[in-house]
Parts: structure tokens; sequence; C-alpha cells
């Protein structure tokens, strides 16, 4: 079994988190990204669709209406399981309150299945989950923000 100094591990670690775990927060907040670009998809097909659909000679067009209906639904759909791994990305690190992750991805989880069950509509419960992607993005701004922090501090000190 090979073991590797402690001196070596710190300087290879940035304020205790090892290389392999600041490259999956790195992957999280890439996913996360990806996200909020579907979000903005969503809100962009809600907002072209919708105006093209409004439009006097396409009040027919059922294809119109679908993807101005379905699409947005479908593109924040796609974010949930992004989130949910961006969730447990940033629990497993503790980059922000286990509270919050849990109230935010609960909250969402709770309002879109009791409005799928009881209001026949998903509008509302996939609302709350463009905040959680951004409630992420900031989380993940604030870890790399601290350790950009850190790392001028140390070198601050060592010169």
């Amino acid at each position: 079994m090979t073991t590797v100094s402690d001196h070596s591990l710190q300087k290879k670690s940035q304020h205790g988190f090892a290389p392999l775990a600041i490259a999956r927060i790195k992957g999280a907040q890439r996913a996360n990204q990806i996200a909020i670009y579907l979000i903005y998809a969503a809100i962009l097909a809600f907002v072209v669709f919708g105006t093209i659909a409004s439009i006097k000679a396409f009040h027919d067009n059922q294809l119109l209406y679908q993807l101005f209906y379905n699409l947005p639904y479908a593109l924040v759909a796609l974010t949930i399981p992004i989130t949910i791994y961006d969730a447990l990305v940033i629990y497993r690190y503790r980059l922000n309150q286990a509270s919050m992750i849990a109230m935010s991805i609960g909250v969402s989880t709770i309002i879109l299945i009791g409005g799928l069950l009881f209001a026949d509509t998903a509008w509302l419960g996939l609302s709350c989950w463009l905040g959680v992607a951004f409630l992420f993005k900031v989380s993940f701004k604030r870890f790399f923000n601290f350790l950009e922090v850190e790392k001028d501090t140390e070198i601050a000190e060592e010169a």
C-alpha cells in the first residue's frame, strides 16, 4: 500500500478540498449552467411561440399552440434531474446549509406533485424549479470565490 506524506497532500488540496472534489464541484457547476440555459430556452420558447400563436393568422395552428404550451414545460422538466444532482453535490461538500437545500428541493417537489395531483397543472411546481437552479448557481459562485480569496491570501502571506 502506498502512503503519501501529509505535506504533499496539503500542497495538492485547496483548503481541505481534494482535487477530485473540486473537479466534481466544477462539473456540477457546468451541469447547473446547462440547466440555466434550458430555463432561458424555456422562457424564450414561451415568448416566441406565444407571440406567434397570438397572431390572428395562426390561431388555428395546433403545432404552434402545442409548442407554446408544452415546450417550456418540457425544457424546465429537463432541469429537474440536473438540479437534483447539483443538490447532492452541494449537500455532499457542504457548500450550502442542508436546510436550504432540503427546503428548495422539497418545496418545489411538493408543489409540483400537489399541482399535478390536485390542480391538474404543473406550471406552479415547474416555476419553483426555476429558482432552484439559480439558488445553486449562487452557491457554486460563492464557493469558487472563497477558493480564490483564500488562494490570494496564501500568496500574500508567502511573499
